[in-house]
């Protein structure tokens, strides 16, 4: 799906026509390390920078002040909401940039400018890619998060916190880069999200996003059967609830599918995926993890390959067919092409296929180059 630029003008401002102020609004602590890439690469498209330091002990404030930024300080209450709130409050613009420190603008930085030409009528979703791993393991998810919000617009929740409003949502052709998921990174948060989730989950029991994260969370730590119970409540949850199917539920059924391949839970996966087939039809991902855990469990159980293999291989030609779909939510660059042909070229040298093996690593080479 394409990126929406900012609604059309009819003609171009009159000279003294208003201007809409921009702001960079973040909230930080200890970020010296990376606070420069974030401020260098929004600076040039805002009118000012807000920085809200939730007590720093390192260079993280003097690096932001020689950047241009303003500074204000804030007492940490374990409440993201209140503290991006309160960043919201004190930068005071008709439109707010919304970053994190390990983040940063890495394509579209003309479209924030651009928005000093229109009132704050909506909220700009900006494509955030999340960089996952490192080196042969590495990877890229996309996700579309609502970062560009008019001046009124205020967070609710404690960790994981989301905009509140009842405007339109639309897609700005901007793209930040996120280093959260780098293994140092998630080192140095290691357990902190948890805690608050849970804090938070005492409060709101039923709400199934903060579930979602969750089961996210255990996931990414390799808690594996913590992260299976927890997504199912929250799809149990949003089932219930009959409100449509929420964009992160894409996500949740991709890594549900990992952690119980981690698990070592391949048949009642299966189980699960089969009926699901229908449901996510169109997503490359989902056929991705797919045959890994049908490969994983072939590997595991070897009487059972004979049977398996078909199955895999028909899961990662259905990837090839799909294509690439990245603004399905969590989804990994090179599902829909490169990871998948280099998976059938493994699976047919198992399978004593040199032709097709050959034929799919040219095209792996092709979807690489091109």
């Amino acid at each position: 799906m394409t990126a929406k630029p900012p609604p059309s003008r009819s003609q171009d401002p009159a000279p003294g026509a208003q201007r809409f102020r921009v702001a960079l609004v973040m909230i930080v602590r200890n970020e010296s390390h990376q606070l420069g890439r974030a401020l260098a690469s929004a600076l040039p498209w805002v009118d000012e920078a807000l920085v809200l330091d939730t007590g720093s002990t390192d260079d993280t404030v003097a690096l932001a002040r020689a950047a241009g930024a303003r500074v204000a300080h804030f007492q940490w209450t374990h409440d993201f909401a209140a503290a991006r709130n309160a960043a919201l409050a004190l930068a005071g613009a008709d439109w707010h940039l919304v970053l994190d420190a390990d983040e940063w603008i890495a394509e579209g930085g003309p479209a924030l400018a651009s928005l000093r030409e229109f009132a704050p009528t909506f909220v700009g979703a900006l494509r955030v890619d999340s960089h996952q791993g490192e080196g042969a393991q590495a990877s890229t998810a996309p996700s579309w998060l609502s970062r560009v919000l008019p001046g009124h617009v205020r967070y609710a929740g404690r960790i994981h916190e989301q905009p509140q409003h009842r405007l339109n949502v639309q897609r700005l052709p901007v793209t930040v880069g996120h280093s959260g998921y780098a293994p140092a990174a998630l080192a140095a948060k290691a357990g902190r999200n948890a805690r608050l989730l849970l804090a938070a989950l005492r409060e709101q029991p039923a709400d199934a996003y903060l579930w979602y994260q969750l089961g996210k969370d255990h996931d990414v730590y390799e808690r594996y059967a913590d992260a299976v119970a927890a997504f199912d409540r929250a799809e149990a949850l949003t089932l219930s609830a009959s409100r449509g199917r929420p964009a992160w539920l894409h996500d949740l059924v991709i890594r549900r599918m990992h952690a119980w391949k981690r698990c070592g839970r391949h048949a009642q996966a299966l189980q699960w995926a089969e009926q699901a087939l229908v449901a996510w039809a169109e997503s490359p991902d989902f056929f991705f993890a797919l045959g890994d855990l049908l490969l994983d469990w072939a590997a595991d159980e070897p009487h059972r390959a004979e049977h398996l293999l078909p199955m895999i291989e028909q899961a990662w030609r259905r990837c090839l067919h799909l294509g690439e779909r990245p603004e399905l939510e969590g989804a990994v660059a090179g599902r829909g092409s490169v990871l998948a042909a280099n998976n059938l070229a493994l699976l047919y040298d198992l399978m004593d296929r040199p032709a097709e093996a050959a034929s799919c690593r040219a095209l792996a080479e092709a979807d690489h180059t091109g």
